[in-house]
């Protein structure tokens, strides 16, 4: 499927299997229905305080339902396990040594991506080791409902001057699709308003309406 440029896609952040309120079949279920519903370019999952056995066993499961549906499948931190289960990338977020580290082993055969950046220099230093993207935010710190205000700027500051694509992290509802728009980063990432949602799927649908009707209108200015 092809987008207009204007038009950022979706990226899922499924929360880790261990995280309260959450277990890998209640994430799965969310998951299918999250994927059936809309685009959705590719999912980070978390692996948060899950022992090694029980993520990798969630996370085969997880892998493939993504795969099946178009989208790329990213592990957080857990270069093993991703490569276990054939995932598509892994997501670093770690020291700088650490990015340099897993883009140096596994690019281009996966992707290797990162974020968690608090400033411009930083993530400035991050980019010069070529990351496929930066995200702009953390993994599973998404519990407000509006996107954080630092990762916005972030995202729009980088956005207009880096070729590494961005990711920037929205809050826990969608009704601040329109910021995150505005940053012209390439992608949105959802976690909290997708998978605390009673329904998900509409979530999900509901996103890629906005962002439909927003690149419309962006570029009929």
């Amino acid at each position: 499927m092809k987008f207009p440029a204007n038009r950022p896609r979706l990226v899922l952040v499924v929360p880790s299997p261990a995280s309260e309120g959450h277990t890998s079949e209640t994430l799965l279920a969310t998951l299918d229905k999250a994927l059936t519903a809309g685009d959705i370019a590719s999912v980070i999952l978390d692996n948060a305080k899950a022992d090694e056995a029980s993520f990798q066993a969630f996370a085969a499961l997880a892998v493939a339902k993504i795969q099946s549906s178009g989208a790329a499948a990213i592990v957080l931190n857990d270069t093993r396990t991703a490569g276990r289960v054939s995932a598509d990338g892994v997501h670093i977020e770690g020291s700088r040594a650490d990015i340099a580290d897993a883009v140096e082993r596994y690019t281009p055969k996966m992707i290797v991506g990162t974020g968690n950046v608090k400033e411009r220099h930083t993530a400035l230093e991050v980019g010069e080791l070529q990351p496929d993207y930066m995200f702009f935010g953390k993994i599973g710190a998404d519990s407000k409902a509006e996107a954080h205000p630092r990762n916005l700027s972030l995202a729009e500051w980088w956005a207009a001057m880096v070729e590494i694509p961005a990711i920037v992290q929205a809050g826990s509802k969608i009704d601040d699709l329109a910021a995150c728009f505005a940053t012209r980063a390439e992608f949105i990432a959802l976690g909290a308003a997708v998978f605390s949602a009673d329904k998900p799927e509409q979530v999900v649908a509901d996103a890629n309406r906005q962002l439909d009707e927003m690149s419309a209108a962006d570029t009929e200015e």
